[in-house]
């Protein structure tokens, strides 16, 4: 089913984020996390997808050899995996960062394969390094270009000009939205404006970032109705868990912590604390979208659930 079959008038549903494992882990850390949120009937679960990363080796003579790997891989083979084993939906993100457009067709056609026809597109982060994105040859650098990519494999046109009797492909694609604007976007407008751009383009839904003033989300769908962005936009959640995380969520994500909680993370003496906080905080959150209505809520969980079960419990 498409994800937004789940948003239709069944009230508001849960979903949640896992990270793939780190390389040489095994899958059971994964159905783990899922384990505990099963009970609240996901109506998705995302699995993220990470470009490659530069690691230096000390070597034993002494030089130091730079090497490029994956440390994340297996998002297809997860998102496979999970999908024949819970029979829940999963979204695979596709991401632009790292991939040649041959190498994303390749994985799409192996999900089409395997039946997996929801996605999250997004650009992807920068590099690691210097912070700035980077597209690799004949990558894409904007995240509505992959989404371009992906509805004319809808209309079964491959980058390949010489099949014969192409099959259309059948994916339903969502997308990020920003409710404090993109850190690179210039001011809100111009921000929307390619959100717009990337609906236009054939996206369903919109998924949030993170935000920890439920203000931020109304407003920003208010001006994306305004804007004619009429898709779902489904709110993003992540409680905070420990006291650095009072600066480095906004320096990772751009994303603001208001006064009050900020406040309320300074008072707490211990990371246990600032937990619990957390949860409570999230969970008045998420209470509260609930009670406006909205299709979902997605949780980023980090692949640590315990937290978002806490909060699960209280709220659904």
């Amino acid at each position: 089913m498409k994800v937004t079959g789940h948003y239709e008038g069944k009230g508001t549903r849960l979903s949640f984020e896992l990270l793939p494992p780190l390389r040489g882990s095994s899958i059971e850390s994964v159905y783990g996390t899922i384990d505990r949120l099963i009970e609240f009937n996901p109506a998705c679960i995302n699995i993220t997808y990470h470009r490659e990363e530069k690691i230096v080796i000390d070597k034993s003579d002494g030089a130091r050899e730079t090497r490029v790997v994956k440390k994340r891989p297996g998002t297809v083979g997860i998102a496979a995996a999970i999908q024949h084993k819970y029979g829940i939906d999963v979204v695979p993100h596709i991401i632009c960062g790292g991939f040649t457009r041959q190498e994303t067709e390749d994985a799409l056609i192996d999900l089409d394969f395997l039946g997996i026809h929801n996605l999250l597109v997004i650009r992807g982060d920068g590099n690691r390094e210097t912070g700035v994105f980077q597209p690799g040859e004949d990558g894409h650098a904007h995240a509505v270009d992959l989404v371009c990519q992906i509805m004319n494999m809808n209309r079964g046109i491959y980058l390949d000009n010489y099949i014969n009797d192409p099959a259309p492909t059948c994916f339903s694609v969502g997308v990020a939205g920003y409710p404090e604007k993109h850190y690179e976007a210039t001011d809100m407008e111009t921000d929307l404006h390619y959100l717009k751009m990337k609906v236009d383009a054939g996206a369903e839904y919109v998924v949030t970032q993170m935000f920890f003033d439920n203000r931020l989300y109304f407003e920003f769908v208010r001006r994306c109705r305004e804007t004619g962005i009429s898709v779902p936009v489904i709110p993003g959640l992540k409680p905070v868990a420990i006291r650095k995380h009072l600066d480095i969520l906004p320096g990772v994500f751009g994303v603001t912590i208001p006064p009050e909680l900020a406040g309320e993370i300074l008072a707490c003496k211990t990371d246990s604390e600032v937990y619990n906080l957390g949860i409570e905080w999230t969970a008045m959150q998420s209470a509260e979208l609930k009670k406006a209505g909205v299709p979902a809520i997605h949780y980023y969980t980090m692949s640590r659930p315990d937290n978002i079960v806490e909060i699960a419990k209280r709220v659904f």
